[in-house]
C-alpha cells in the first residue's frame, strides 16, 4: 500500500464534500505499493508579476527515483471546445489544460528555487471519472495523459506505467519530500475537515440522543450523567425540539451565559432558553421590575425572588431541561421543578467532572439515571494526554476515530513569558490551517484573576473578550477582536476546533486541578495547545512519575 501524506484521511472517508477525491485516494493508495508516496490536497502559491496565484493540485505521486506525477481530478460533466477541455463553474468556463499547465509551471519554478541543483522528472495526468472525452486529439492535453470514464478502471496501471520503479533511487529524493511537505506548507484543508469532524461527532454521538428518548417512566424524570463530548447538548436540543413539535411548552435552563446564548441561537423558536438568573430576570421584567445589575448583590436578589415565586400558568412548562446540572444549587432545582406542570417531563443533564464550584450534587430521589461515559468529540490523542493526568478511577473512553492532532505543550515563567508563549500557540494554530474564528483561547484562571483580562490584543492578534458589562437588553458586551478569549468557567459547555488552553498554573495537583484540566482539554475538537507554567509542568511530571 502506498504511503499517504497527510495521514488521517481514512477516518473522514465517508463524509464531506471531498468524498470523490477520497474515493480516488483510496483506489491509488490500495493499488500502489509502498514504493510510492501520495501527497493529497497539495496547495501552492507563487507571486507572478505582482499578483498572488493560488491553486490546488489534487494528487502528487512520488517515486524514489525522483519522478513526480501531478493528477488533476475533474468530476462531472466537461465541455469540449476548440481551445480544449473546459469545466463549468457556475456561469464561468475554465480551461483544464491551462489549469494543469499553470500548476506544472508553478511547481517547476518553486522546485527549481528550492532545489536548484537537483533534477526531478515532472509529469501530469487528467482524471475525469464521470466523462468520456469524445475527441482526445483536440482536448489540449496529451491523450495518453487523459484517464476518462472509459478508462477509469485502469487508473492505477496507467500511473504505474508513467512512474516506473525500474530506475535507481534519486540522490536528493529527501529534498523533494521536504519541499512537498514543508516548502509548500502541506496541511489538510482544516476548514473542510472541521466541518466533517462536526458531522462525524454528531453522527457517532447520536446514540445518547436516540436511546435516552426511548426511555419510558411515570412520572418522567430522567437524570443523564454524561462525560464531556458524550452528546448531552445534542440530547437537550432534540428533546427541546420534540416538545415544541408536540405542542408542549419547553424550558431549557443552564448555568453558563455563553452556553445559553449558543443554544438560543441554534434551538428552534417557541420555547424558553435561559440561565437560571436570566429566567428570573425575564419574569421580573414581565412584572414591571427591572433589576439593577450595577448594584452589588443583584444576582443574589434574583435567587431570593425565585425562592418565593408563584409562577402561575404563564411561567409553567410541559418540558423542563436542565443542562450543567452539576453547577446548580439544591434550591434552584426545587424552584425549577415548581415551574413544571404535574404531567410534565423533566430532564437533568450533568457531568460531575465539570463541577468547578465545589457544589454538592443535587438530590433527585426516584429519578431514573442514565450514564454515558464515552467522549465522542475530542481526538483520541487529546484524551490519551488527559487520562494520564486523571486518576485511575476516572478514565475517559474515546469514541472518536480522529487522531494525529499532536497535543502541543508550551511552558512559561512569568507574565511576559505567558504572553509570548500564548502568542506562539496562536501562531501555531494559524500555521496548522485554522482560521481565527475556529480558535478559542481559554484561560485556566477566572476572568477576575487572569493576567490576560486587561488585554484586547496579544501581539498582532485582536481579541474578542467579554468586557464584564451588559448592554441595555442584558446582553454581554465583547471587544471587537476576531479570536475569542474566555475563562474556563465561562467557556465550559462549548468547544472549538482549535483550543489554546493557557495560564495553567497551580502549586500542587488536587481534585480541582484535575477537573479544570478535564474541562479545558475536552473543549478541543481537533487541535489542543497547552500553555503551562514551569512549576505546574514539574508537578505534572512528578505525578506521572509517581503513577508509573
Amino acid at each position: 500500500m502506498a504511503k499517504v501524506v497527510p495521514e488521517g484521511w481514512r477516518e473522514l472517508a465517508a463524509i464531506g464534500a471531498v468524498l470523490r477525491e477520497i474515493e480516488t485516494l483510496t483506489v491509488l493508495a490500495e493499488g500502489l505499493s509502498d514504493d510510492y508516496t501520495i501527497y493529497h490536497g497539495l496547495h501552492w502559491t507563487r507571486i507572478h508579476q505582482g499578483c498572488a496565484l493560488v491553486g490546488e493540485i489534487d494528487f502528487a505521486i512520488v517515486t524514489s527515483s525522483g519522478r513526480l506525477l501531478l493528477i488533476e481530478q475533474k468530476c462531472g460533466f466537461l465541455k469540449e471546445t476548440p481551445e480544449g477541455l473546459c469545466k463549468m463553474y457556475g456561469a464561468k468556463e475554465k480551461s483544464i489544460p491551462f489549469q494543469i499547465g499553470r500548476s506544472m509551471d508553478a511547481l517547476h519554478k518553486r522546485l527549481g528555487k528550492s532545489c536548484p541543483d537537483a533534477q526531478y522528472h515532472l509529469d501530469s495526468l487528467l482524471f475525469c471519472p464521470d466523462y468520456s472525452v469524445k475527441d482526445p486529439g483536440s482536448a489540449g492535453i496529451d491523450p495518453a495523459r487523459i484517464v476518462d470514464a472509459s478508462r477509469r478502471g485502469q487508473l492505477v496501471s496507467i500511473v504505474r506505467n508513467i512512474l516506473s520503479l525500474e530506475e535507481s533511487a534519486h540522490p536528493n529524493i529527501d529534498k523533494l519530500h521536504r519541499f512537498l511537505g514543508d516548502e509548500l506548507n502541506l496541511v489538510p484543508d482544516v476548514q473542510a475537515i472541521a466541518g466533517q469532524a462536526r458531522t462525524l461527532y454528531t453522527r457517532i454521538s447520536g446514540g445518547l440522543t436516540t436511546w435516552a428518548r426511548q426511555i419510558e417512566c411515570e412520572p418522567f424524570r430522567l437524570r443523564v450523567i454524561g462525560t464531556a463530548g458524550s452528546g448531552k447538548t445534542q440530547l437537550a436540543l432534540a428533546v427541546f425540539q420534540d416538545a415544541l413539535a408536540a405542542g408542549r411548552r419547553a424550558l431549557y435552563v443552564c448555568y453558563n451565559r455563553p452556553l445559553a446564548d449558543h443554544v438560543a441561537r441554534i434551538a428552534p423558536r417557541g420555547g424558553e432558553v435561559a440561565t437560571y438568573h436570566q429566567l428570573a430576570d425575564r419574569i421580573l421584567r414581565e412584572r414591571g421590575e427591572v433589576p439593577d445589575f450595577s448594584q452589588p448583590g443583584a444576582f443574589g436578589r434574583l435567587e431570593a425572588f425565585m425562592d418565593t415565586l408563584e409562577p402561575g400558568d404563564r411561567w409553567c412548562f410541559d418540558e423542563l431541561i436542565v443542562d450543567e446540572g452539576q453547577d446548580f444549587k439544591e434550591s434552584w432545582k426545587d424552584n425549577l421543578l415548581r415551574l413544571l406542570r404535574p404531567e410534565g417531563r423533566a430532564w437533568w443533564l450533568e457531568d460531575p467532572m465539570q463541577n468547578l464550584y465545589g457544589r454538592p450534587p443535587v438530590t433527585l430521589p426516584g429519578w431514573v439515571t442514565l450514564r454515558s461515559e464515552v467522549n465522542y468529540r475530542s481526538p483520541q490523542d487529546v484524551l490519551e494526554h488527559l487520562n494520564r493526568f486523571l486518576s485511575e478511577t476516572y478514565q475517559i473512553s474515546a469514541g472518536s476515530p480522529l487522531t494525529g492532532s499532536d497535543v502541543e505543550i508550551l511552558t512559561y515563567n512569568g507574565t511576559a513569558d505567558l504572553i509570548t508563549q500564548t502568542k506562539r500557540a496562536i501562531t501555531g494554530g494559524l500555521g496548522a490551517g485554522f482560521k481565527r474564528d475556529m480558535m478559542a483561547i481559554v484561560t485556566y484562571r477566572g476572568r477576575e484573576h487572569s493576567s490576560l483580562t486587561p488585554y484586547d490584543k496579544l501581539g498582532t492578534f485582536p481579541l474578542r473578550a467579554y468586557t464584564g458589562e451588559y448592554d441595555l437588553f442584558g446582553n454581554p458586551v465583547f471587544t471587537s477582536g476576531d479570536i475569542l478569549i474566555d475563562s474556563i468557567y465561562r467557556f465550559k459547555g462549548q468547544s472549538a476546533p482549535c483550543i489554546v488552553f493557557t495560564e495553567i498554573d497551580f502549586e500542587t495537583f488536587d481534585e480541582l486541578v484535575s477537573r479544570k484540566l478535564f474541562v479545558g482539554m475536552t473543549r478541543a475538537t481537533m487541535k489542543l495547545f497547552l500553555v503551562i507554567s514551569e512549576r505546574s509542568a514539574q508537578a505534572l511530571l512528578q505525578r506521572l512519575a509517581g503513577d508509573a
